[in-house]
């Protein structure tokens, strides 16, 4: 090779910043307090300890500017993985290998010495991250800024709510020129306006080079913020790849959990036949994420809307704002569905829902169906000023009610359409058309009027 050639492969390496390769945790279990005394002995007299594994042979890299999330169900092994990864904790076998600056937002309040002050505690968190005293001091005010917490910063930890410990310790892990942020479910305890700063905070982070570690029971939030997703079950990989396909196929083996669940509910009751999900003849020719029980399939849906152009063929509708729109699907009902209801969501190019409705929501009760129904439903809406872009439009059927249902067919992003430039927001993803009145308790000078031109 000749000199000053760079070797295949090096820029890619040197742009990886964790590396977890075959890594396993199991933890003894004991099966009576005596077998403890094994601990003691000699390692050749200790025997073959039983294991609990939590975590089996996992695999993966993370790159500079990457956000890779992770999915599961409750105890598949997701905050062993992230401890593993901070090094808070050691696998039982594999390694993990980092290369660069870590900050993790996991257990609530971890690293915080709760007898300490808020104040206190960013002064110990921003030195065990590596700042200087001089660094911290610079950075304080744009801390306790973002933290937003007042007068309690220099109140003991332990008197602080747990929305209140989190604003503080999010604040600090993204001022401490970190290069990957580990985050575990850290954002679920946040009110509204302060998770949303946050996933500003984030974006901007990773647009900047940042990488992240999602862990989150929220796909929406997995699907807005990850590039790449892993799935876990029961300690071991079941998915790696695209957030969008591995999300999708993780609630679609959700639901089929939620349908054998009913199944054994439904087969309980001696009034009702066995609970059967048929397949269902003629449906929908649909190739993308689709989960539910299937006694009730969707088998069309369509656009109908003045001026846009036709949906079928795959042609994609396009819609400009004020644009009525019809959106019309049918389903097929394959067993009974006693409370259903018929909706839809749209989502933009990144997978963030931005509205949605249903039958129920409107005020509109579907009458209990049968066996052989066939149900046609029509929502009609005024498009709003959305951005460039193209959106999905996400179909479902469900029975239940708004607080508690059972899916009987989800088709995600079945339908498209798209906006073409010209009357978009100024900012964010919706522009809101409203009129504007203005009144004054002064009386204005004598031919003076205040009007959508302003005053005059």
């Amino acid at each position: 090779m000749p000199a000053g050639e760079a070797q295949p492969g090096l820029a890619e390496q040197a742009d990886i910043l964790l590396r977890v390769e075959g890594v396993s945790k199991g933890y003894p279990i004991d099966e009576k307090p005596s077998a403890r005394l094994r601990s003691l002995l000699p390692k050749r007299l200790q025997g073959e300890p039983k294991l609990f594994w939590a975590l089996r042979d996992i695999s993966f890299e993370l790159k500079r500017g990457e956000s890779l999330g992770i999915v599961g169900p409750n105890g598949s092994g997701k905050s062993t993985l992230l401890q593993i990864a901070a090094g808070i904790m050691r696998p039982t076998a594999g390694s993990v290998e980092l290369n660069g600056r870590l900050a993790g937002l996991l257990e609530l309040g971890s690293g915080f010495n709760l007898e300490f002050t808020g104040r206190q505690n960013v002064q110990l968190s921003t030195s065990l991250h590596g700042l200087s005293s001089k660094e911290t001091t610079e950075r304080f005010d744009e801390i306790a800024g973002f933290a937003d917490i007042g007068g309690f910063l220099d109140q003991p930890v332990k008197t602080y709510s747990s929305g209140m410990l989190m604003r503080l310790a999010f604040s600090v892990s993204i001022h401490v020129d970190a290069d990957i942020l580990l985050v575990d479910e850290a954002l679920a305890v946040g009110d509204i306006a302060f998770r949303q700063r946050c996933m500003r905070r984030v974006h901007q982070m990773r647009d900047r080079g940042l990488s992240i570690l999602f862990v989150s029971h929220s796909s929406e939030d997995v699907k807005a913020i990850c590039d790449r997703c892993l799935w876990l079950e029961e300690g071991q990989p079941k998915l790696l790849g695209p957030a969008d396909h591995v999300v999708g196929e993780y609630l679609a083996s959700m639901a089929v959990r939620d349908a054998a669940s009913l199944a054994g509910e439904w087969d309980s009751q001696p009034d009702r036949p066995p609970f059967v999900a048929s397949e269902l003849a003629p449906a929908l020719e649909f190739s993308g994420h689709r989960f539910g029980d299937q006694r009730a399939r969707i088998s069309g849906a369509e656009f109908l809307s003045p001026g846009a152009a036709p949906s079928g063929g795959g042609i994609e509708p396009v819609f400009h704002p004020g644009d009525s729109v019809v959106l019309r699907f049918s389903f097929l009902l394959a067993r009974p569905v006693p409370l259903p209801i018929a909706g839809f969501l749209v989502r933009d190019g990144q997978g963030v829902s931005l509205f949605s409705t249903n039958t129920t929501r409107e005020g509109y009760l579907l009458p209990p169906l049968v066996a052989a129904d066939h149900i046609t439903v029509e929502f009609l809406w005024t498009m709003p000023r959305l951005a460039p872009g193209t959106y999905g439009v996400t179909l479902a059927v469900s029975d239940g009610t708004l607080e508690e249902f059972v899916v009987c067919d989800y088709a995600e992003d079945m339908l498209s359409f798209s906006v073409p430039p010209g009357n978009e927001p100024d900012f964010g993803w919706l522009g809101l058309d409203c009129e504007i009145t203005v009144s004054t308790p002064q009386p204005l000078n004598e031919g003076s009027t205040i009007g959508p031109a302003g005053r005059s």
